[in-house]
């Protein structure tokens, strides 16, 4: 069993042979006059389109469309969303042979409201989201080289451009999350990072990922007290049999100066497999950040989040589980439940603890399509002083201390009806 491993397209030992298994738009242009030259070229140009809707109990529209807020990516409560449109453009490196070294690239072209969770600062989205608020964009999450060296202890992959960042359970491409939504751990964390990786397989159990990045969300080129040298350093236990999985270390380390989302992120995961039918995963997460201000300055004009509500040292953090069952051979249960508190309000704009449940449904109608239900439940705990990190809107009418995190700021708890359905190409 492969257990979760970020930034790079594959596991070392996996040959990554999607091309003996192609999706339709790689299979028409196998079945062209030039599929012969295609075929062996290795290079794969495959994707998917992801359509989402949701039902909330949160209705009011107040001085925002974001009435689920804070659950993203569905923030837009009781809306039909174009969530993404991807196109995969690769070439896997043969991973699964020790006497070559070969090479691969990844490029993936984005398209829809889920843009919106993925923007680095400096680069396409800086007008687009962070002044015009639009509700769809173009994005490229991921834009690398890599390097793979069978000879390097049990082989060594070099990434080297755009990733999403090495850590968590989740991803924002939909094929490879576990559920329609996503965590509130996950939501506002550090999601694509600028760099060099390495990812060493030392022996059969252990692997070590070092990085070196220009921030958290930030292109080098930006200007931002975050655009600065950034280590990632992560380590990987896989138990002989792969029934367990640690993953732990730290995403981004600098400085931790104030700036558009400089975090300074530590991250736990661990995975359990109890039989063919039933697995389970864990991740706790805390993150920090130095010197803030509770208002933009001429070196942070916006940030990744909100403005806090004190000055100074800020955090955020906390656990999510997700427990899931194979009830068919093509369908599983996942069971999500989590803790997160905001205590500052930079993540969230609200600063409070929160509990967030959720129980889905993933089917695979066929070999391209895919279904997945779901019902959410959450909970913020500060009632009657929660307030706006960015302040209230006199002009809304709404009060400066809000009643909960909810409904634009109306209500502490929220419950949700939402789907998806993916059609991969």
């Amino acid at each position: 069993m492969d257990w979760q491993i970020g930034g790079g397209p594959n596991v070392i030992g996996d040959p990554g042979a999607l091309r003996d298994s192609p999706y339709p738009l790689m299979q028409a242009i196998y079945d062209g006059p030039d599929g012969k030259a295609w075929y062996d070229s290795r290079i794969q140009l495959y994707g998917w389109v992801t359509e989402s809707a949701n039902i909330s109990t949160s209705k009011n529209t107040g001085p925002s469309q974001v009435q689920n807020y804070p659950e993203v990516y569905d923030e837009r409560g009781n809306h039909v969303e174009n969530d993404q449109d991807v196109l995969y453009i690769e070439r896997m490196a043969d991973e699964n042979q020790t006497t070559s070294d070969d090479w691969g690239f990844r490029l993936a072209l984005l398209y829809g409201l889920d843009y919106r969770f993925m923007a680095s600062k400096g680069f396409i989205n800086d007008h687009n989201l962070f002044y015009d608020n639009k509700y769809s964009g173009f994005d490229m999450p991921m834009m690398y080289f890599n390097y793979y060296i069978p000879t390097i202890a049990q082989g060594e992959n070099i990434i080297i451009g755009r990733i999403i960042s090495l850590p968590d359970i989740e991803q924002q491409l939909a094929p490879n999350n576990l559920m329609a939504s996503h965590s509130l751990v996950y939501s506002f964390d550090n999601y694509t990072m600028w760099g060099i990786w390495t990812g060493t397989k030392l022996t059969a159990s252990w692997l070590l990922q070092v990085g070196l990045a220009s921030g958290s969300d930030t292109a080098p080129w930006a200007k931002d007290p975050g655009a600065q040298p950034t280590l990632s350093v992560m380590l990987q236990y896989i138990s002989p049999g792969g029934h367990d999985s640690y993953y732990v270390g730290m995403n981004s380390i600098n400085n931790g100066h104030f700036g558009f989302n400089n975090l300074q992120e530590c991250i736990e995961s661990y995975s359990h497999k109890f039989n063919d039918v039933w697995w389970t995963t864990f991740e706790a997460q805390y993150m920090y950040q130095k010197g803030s201000s509770i208002v933009p300055t001429a070196e942070v004009p916006y940030v990744d989040g909100f403005f806090p509500v004190k000055p100074g040292f800020v955090w955020a953090g906390g656990l999510v589980n997700y427990t899931c069952a194979r009830i068919a051979p093509n369908a599983f249960l996942t069971f999500r439940n989590e803790w997160w508190d905001d205590p500052d309000g930079f993540r969230s704009g609200y600063a409070s603890p929160y509990y967030e449940g959720s129980v889905g449904i993933t089917w695979w109608m066929n070999k391209l399509m895919v279904f997945r239900p779901e019902i959410r439940f959450e909970h913020c705990f500060k009632a009657n002083s929660l307030e706006s990190a960015s302040g209230a809107d006199n002009s809304t009418g709404l009060p400066e201390t809000l009643p909960g995190a909810y409904d634009n700021g109306l209500k502490q708890s929220q419950l949700t009806f939402l789907c998806d359905i993916t059609y991969h190409f």
